[in-house]
């Protein structure tokens, strides 16, 4: 299919993540007021979306602390920077199982799998623009676990981000993921045109080339909106790729590590670069009020508890 470059591109920095970077970056944020000031950075920056996971103040190590995901959203909220804000809700489905002769029961270290309401509380105290929705199950090669989103699991989840009014960020890790994606759109569990954002060289989900790129591009509906990221070194050709093939892009610490050849970046510097090439390609970044627009997004204030 022909290509229509986007000339309208909004850029989402990835801010902290959950993988096991804490101790390969000093800067990486750990905690509340690290994330929200480097989240506010990156906003600075150009990035009109900050996606925010939390983590252990202390360790380093991904948590769902109710009130690490309040504190965030508080700090970021009361600066004098506007950035959409979009949580995530992929924890809370990690599954570790035994060894390979006996793999039940699942390991109690590692393992983390929660109801749905659980897995959404945070969302429904902070009341964020956006969410993630990781829209099916898959091996994680990282620490050899399952990460486990069943149809059930995905269709109540998702019913609940609906009823909240938080915009669900389909998270695909795979031409599948697509598919299931559209049924839940179907079925009415969540409102269309959906906002995907395709993740590319996951192991093992799709793998970062271009031909499987965009067969992934090819299954997101023309109404929807995507956005699209490639791991580590191709971070940056992701900015390229998706913005030539009419998408949004994502870059941050979630992602990738590095500015340049033994040179770890910050967010902010991340943010920069895509913004130039962006520019660059003839495309204007929009800010976060034009994303609300487009995106039929509402800022809103938490919930009191």
């Amino acid at each position: 299919m022909p290509l229509t470059m986007n000339r309208e591109v909004f850029i989402t920095c990835a801010v902290t993540g959950s993988g096991g970077t804490q101790d390969r970056s000093p800067h990486v944020p750990r905690s509340p007021a690290q994330i929200a000031e480097s989240a506010i950075e990156a906003a600075r920056a150009g990035a009109a979306v900050v996606h925010c996971h939390v983590r252990d103040p202390e360790t380093g190590a991904p948590s769902r602390d109710l009130a690490l995901y309040r504190e965030v959203t508080e700090r970021i909220r009361e600066s004098q920077v506007d950035v959409v804000l979009n949580l995530t809700a992929g924890m809370g489905g990690d599954i570790i199982f035994g060894p390979t002769e006996r793999p039940l029961p699942v390991m109690e270290v590692g393992t983390d799998m929660v109801g749905a309401a659980e897995r959404v509380e945070h969302v429904a105290q902070c009341l964020p623009e956006i969410c993630t929705l990781d829209c099916g199950t898959m091996n994680f090669a990282e620490a050899d676990y399952v990460m486990t989103n069943t149809p059930g699991m995905l269709q109540a989840m998702g019913r609940m981000m609906t009823d909240l009014g938080v915009k669900p960020e389909i998270e695909a890790f795979d031409t599948g993921h697509l598919w299931y994606a559209k049924q839940l759109v179907k079925d009415g569990v969540l409102d269309g045109p959906a906002l995907v954002q395709l993740c590319m060289g996951v192991p093992w989900g799709a793998p970062d080339d271009l031909n499987t790129f965009m067969a992934m591009v090819n299954n997101v509906p023309e109404d929807w909106t995507f956005s699209a990221f490639g791991l580590g070194r191709n971070q940056m050709g992701y900015v390229a790729a998706s913005v030539l093939a009419g998408g949004n892009v994502r870059v941050g610490l979630e992602d990738n590590l590095w500015l340049d050849k033994g040179v770890l970046a910050s967010n902010a510097q991340l943010v920069d670069r895509a913004v130039g090439i962006i520019e660059r390609m003839g495309a204007r970044v929009i800010g976060p009020e034009e994303v609300r627009a487009k995106l039929g997004l509402v800022k809103r204030a938490p919930k009191l508890v």
